[in-house]
């Protein structure tokens, strides 16, 4: 029964987190602009994930849990210390999950505090010029109560409940669509692009591993070059999640 309630907890704090915000903020783009964003350092997502955008002249964003750095996972083999490393000296921003990779709902504020300091200090152990702005919620899961902090502490904080952000957002809680082949077809990314071009909006990808055979969780390196085709066929600007924040406040 404690577990039933406290995952109905969780559930109305996701929703609110999604639906209430805790500051407004407008884009200010220029022009429609697309994000690739990788979670928990899937190995093959920061070696060939990282190839492919560089192919294309662009960067994505990777958010990491550093107690998980080196433990692979029944899905996928996981980065090393070394792979954050050089995916930053190639350029791509390294974001925050919590460092144990518990769900933010599930933290009090001082814990979520704790797992926030631990991650900047280990990301910090390796590479003191690593600017850590930007955070995912780990598994998707939003927390009201906590955006107050996590709004002290990143820019941007990116959620997995589908959308193209346009118009006036909610940097604490920004969609996201899945760049996952089970989940995500041809179609559907034109169409998030034509969406992005109707409303000037910023499109946001996320996913986890990029294999010939993916997880449940990741896609095909194909599904993810047809989307950055997609996006060099409309001249759409690939850039990090800090990149776009800050062309959103232009």
């Amino acid at each position: 029964m404690n577990a039933l309630w406290s995952e109905a907890r969780v559930k109305v704090s996701h929703r609110l987190a999604m639906h209430v915000q805790v500051e407004y903020f407008r884009l200010h783009n220029a022009t429609p602009m697309v994000s690739f964003t990788f979670d928990d350092l899937a190995k093959s997502a920061a070696t060939v994930g990282a190839d492919i955008l560089e192919s294309y002249g662009a960067r994505g964003t990777f958010y990491v849990s550093g107690g998980l750095v080196g433990s692979d996972t029944p899905n996928w083999t996981t980065g090393t210390a070394d792979d954050v490393v050089s995916l930053h000296r190639r350029g791509h921003e390294v974001g925050c999950h919590t460092f144990s990779h518990r769900r933010a709902c599930d933290l009090d504020e001082a814990s979520l505090a704790a797992e926030i300091a631990r991650n900047r200090a280990y990301f910090n152990s390796l590479n003191p010029s690593m600017a850590i702005e930007t955070f995912a919620y780990p598994f998707g899961y939003g927390s009201y109560a906590r955006k107050h902090l996590l709004k002290s502490e990143f820019r941007t904080c990116r959620s997995i409940v589908p959308g193209v952000n346009a118009g006036e957002v909610d940097p604490q809680f920004l969609r996201a669509m899945p760049l996952i082949d089970r989940q995500l077809s041809h179609d559907r990314i034109d169409r998030a692009f034509d969406e992005a071009e109707a409303g000037n909006g910023w499109l946001i990808f996320y996913g986890h591993d990029v294999a010939e055979r993916p997880s449940l969780y990741g896609c095909t390196p194909h599904l993810m070059i047809y989307a950055l085709e997609a996006a060099a066929r409309r001249n759409i600007p690939t850039l990090t999640m800090a990149e776009a924040f800050q062309c959103a406040r232009a």
